[in-house]
């Protein structure tokens, strides 16, 4: 799992190889991911949108922008945590990702960015 912690917002990633949804013979892998968001600061906070960057191994580079996660804008209160999977297609056995969620202070309206961290995609039998 990795970890970091922007402004109180503490978000946790954790990635799974998805062999049955891939094809290897035509450059095809796909991976899921789980996020954890964890609100740590003192105020409620909400997730307007998310920018993700995408690398291949093969410098092959995306980016994906939209508002929420998986069709959500979830509230978040002091403590509280919101968690979902989602997924990604490579061109390559690996990759990575990172990115940032715009949230808004709900007190006064505030947006500020979460860094979402930097983690790797990568087929099981590249890692013997």
């Amino acid at each position: 799992m990795i970890t970091e912690v922007t402004a109180g917002i503490k978000v946790t990633v954790e990635t799974f190889y998805q062999p049955t949804h891939s094809n290897p013979s035509q450059s095809h892998y796909v991976f899921a991911y789980r996020i954890t968001i964890l609100n740590e600061s003192g105020e409620t906070v909400r997730l307007k949108r998310r920018h993700w960057h995408i690398v291949d191994s093969d410098n092959s580079r995306r980016e994906v922008e939209g508002e929420g996660v998986v069709g959500e804008q979830p509230y978040l209160g002091q403590g509280e945590t919101y968690r979902y999977v989602s997924g990604c297609n490579l061109n390559t056995e690996l990759g990575k990702m990172h990115g940032t969620y715009l949230m808004e202070r709900v007190s006064d309206k505030k947006l500020f960015y979460v860094r979402i961290p930097e983690f790797k995609m990568v087929v099981p039998s590249k890692l013997n």
